[in-house]
């Protein structure tokens, strides 16, 4: 194999690599005969179809096949002779001809950026630090029992908490909804979930009151048609009913699978499914922010386009868009990720940071203890490469920004439960 190399640009390479013909020959005569030993067609024996059968038929199908492994195993054989790291798959060009006993082509790419010594000791990293309580486990089961709460009719008026149907008509000038007739909805009042104005306004009626009332709506409302209107409102109140909730006892801690333990046992499962979270934001806080201190650290390190291009496809994709315009947009989000891909990379191998199994595995139990099945969760993952890769990366990526906050000037931040979980709350 003989291999030239010419540099495009800082970050461009063009491989021209030269093999013997004679390699993709014996690997395309080995396959026919392969065939012909498998193969099943009418008016032949199986295993006994001619190779020039073989030939005339698929011919042209092993051809290309056989010229493609050839090229990949051999670039990957090129590159690592060369010492080369590609940062994205290569633009290969060959005619797929023989000349002068030789097969060529061309691989065009970009290589990962040289990155001299990562010093992080100077960069100052605030790292977020909270627990879960007894009064956040309280929380958690006062919400717990709203989502299992009852509805039952009552015959007075309306107040906080209470959830009531009614119907409805808006007025203003040149406008009126619905077109005809009224609209029904029911909204739990206190909770501004429809329109808070509106739902102070309800307070204090019984069903079968009728009012008329002026009411701004607010932009994000659930009746499209009245987005940010200011509107006269005629109600009619269909039913009031407040809610009932489950006491906190054994049964309440069987309907959650709880089995054995009563509500002690509840409670710890409540605590590790808060830790569990907890655990999880924390680490997402610290890693955004250390890598937001290490990616400004390194403005001047040069990115491989064809790495940062991908990057804004794929975040456009999971935005639901596919445009040119779209992906552009993208591109600022797309160059920050690729820039603290690479600088993460660089740090786990400058510090001989390696992935750690156990970590792997404690993942992988950590997602699927939250599936009816868990054992399935992990057989999905083990027999899914993509999904696998995706955990490990995410792995690694905790294990460097973690080395990280233990090698900078790291500084905690202390917040309670609420803090983390409700920022803005």
């Amino acid at each position: 194999m003989q291999v030239s190399i010419e540099n495009v640009g800082s970050l461009g390479r063009k491989l021209t690599v030269r093999l013997p013909a004679q390699r993709l020959e014996d690997t395309i005569r080995s396959r026919i005969q392969e065939m012909g030993r498998s193969a099943r067609l009418k008016g032949f024996r199986p295993g006994k179809v001619p190779a020039k059968v073989i030939e005339q038929r698929f011919g042209s199908q092993i051809r290309n096949e056989a010229l493609s492994e050839m090229i990949g195993s051999s670039f990957q054989e090129a590159v690592t002779q060369e010492k080369l790291r590609p940062a994205v798959q290569p633009s290969i060009a060959t005619t797929g001809r023989p000349e002068n006993g030789e097969i060529e082509y061309t691989a065009t790419f970009e290589v990962l950026p040289e990155i001299g010594k990562l010093d992080v000791a100077g960069l100052e990293i605030v790292k977020p630090v909270a627990s879960v309580t007894d009064p956040d486990i309280d929380q958690m089961i006062e919400t717990l029992r709203l989502q299992r709460r009852s509805w039952h009719a009552v015959d007075r008026a309306a107040k906080d908490g209470d959830m009531v149907l009614f119907e409805f008509s808006a007025q203003a000038e040149g406008f009126r909804h619905p077109e005809s007739g009224t609209d029904r909805v029911g909204a739990v009042l206190g909770s501004g979930a429809y329109s808070k104005e509106l739902e102070d306004k309800l307070a204090g009626h019984k069903a079968g009151d009728e009012f008329t009332t002026h009411v701004d709506f607010p932009a994000a409302v659930r009746t499209p048609a009245l987005a940010g209107k200011s509107v006269d409102v005629s109600v009619k109140l269909v039913r009031v009913q407040e809610a009932q909730l489950p006491a906190v006892d054994e049964a309440f801690a069987a309907s959650f699978g709880v089995k054995e333990g009563g509500l002690g046992r509840f409670r710890e499962d409540v605590r590790a499914n808060l830790e569990r979270e907890l655990k999880g934001v924390l680490m997402g806080r610290l890693k955004a922010g250390a890598l937001e201190k290490l990616v400004e650290a390194h403005p001047e390190l040069e990115l491989p386009q064809g790495m940062v291009e991908n990057e804004a496809r794929q975040l456009a994709r999971q935005a639901g868009l596919q445009s040119p315009d779209a992906v552009a947009q993208f591109l600022p989000t797309a160059r920050r990720r690729v820039s603290a891909g690479l600088l993460i990379g660089e740090l786990a191998r400058q510090n001989d940071i390696r992935l750690d199994s156990r970590r792997v595995s404690e993942a992988l139990a950590t997602i699927a203890s939250t599936y009816e099945e868990p054992e399935q969760v992990v057989e999905l993952y083990s027999r899914d490469p993509q999904l696998m890769g995706a955990l490990q990366n995410r792995v690694i990526e905790d294990q460097v920004v973690e080395w990280l906050a233990d090698h900078a000037k790291c500084s905690e931040q202390q917040l309670s439960f609420n803090d983390v979980m409700r920022p803005g709350a």
